[in-house]
């Protein structure tokens, strides 16, 4: 297991586009309970999270890398 492999976005499991838009989601609704159960912290952070899955998954050059083959 190399080093940093515990956040590799562009691990082969996110390859189908369903599995990529339901970790963005779920990321991104577990930010909006934290902020409404009152947490702001925790919601930042998953907000955050879920910015970064949707930047990585769906921004510019994700067509090129999780293109299927």
């Amino acid at each position: 297991m190399r080093a940093g492999s515990l956040f590799d976005l562009d691990h082969p499991f996110f390859r189908p586009l369903w599995r990529r838009i339901a970790v963005t989601a779920l990321v991104g609704g577990w930010a909006v309970l934290e902020l409404v159960t009152g947490s702001p912290f925790w919601a930042v952070i998953f907000g955050a999270l879920a910015f970064w899955c949707a930047r990585s998954f769906f921004g510019p050059g994700s067509a090129e890398r999780y293109r299927d083959d």
